[in-house]
């Protein structure tokens, strides 16, 4: 079964939305594992039913070793974003892990996308599960 963990931080309301749609799409054929910089993050993904979740540095450090792919926004590779909830070992954990990254190109840092479409946030997971997460996953369907 594919593990796909799930990354986000300060409220989590990425992470929630692309798990609630994974869900829906996949259901159990995969494992989805919601790490969260925080608590609140990590909480909030597990209410949209992640099959486990862990919060802060060591948990992403350890865990994503073991994805096959993770997702979340394009902060998780950049050092002190989410106002400095990623730490250096997270963005290099998850930038040196070979799990395949499907990043969601949504910052509020001091860094922009060229030539990256502005599209809203529903229509991104959309994307990113249906096309993106497709390709990789190939033939693994939804055990509702």
């Amino acid at each position: 079964m594919p593990r796909i963990c799930v990354i986000d931080g300060q409220g989590g309301g990425i992470g929630a939305a692309v798990i609630k749609r994974l869900k829906e799409v996949y259901g159990e054929s995969v494992e989805l594992v919601a790490l969260g910089t925080n608590a609140i993050a990590t909480a909030q993904m597990l209410k949209s039913r992640a099959n486990r979740g862990a919060s802060g540095e060591n948990a992403i450090v350890r865990t994503v070793a073991t994805a096959d792919v993770v997702i979340g926004p394009l902060s998780i590779v950049l050092a002190h974003s989410m106002m400095g909830e990623v730490t250096p070992a997270m963005a290099a954990a998850v930038s040196a892990c070979p799990a395949k990254k499907l990043l969601l190109p949504l910052s509020q840092e001091n860094v922009e996308m060229v030539g990256v479409s502005h599209l809203p946030l529903p229509r991104l997971v959309e994307a990113l599960v249906t096309e993106n997460l497709a390709r990789i996953l190939g033939d693994v369907k939804a055990e509702l």
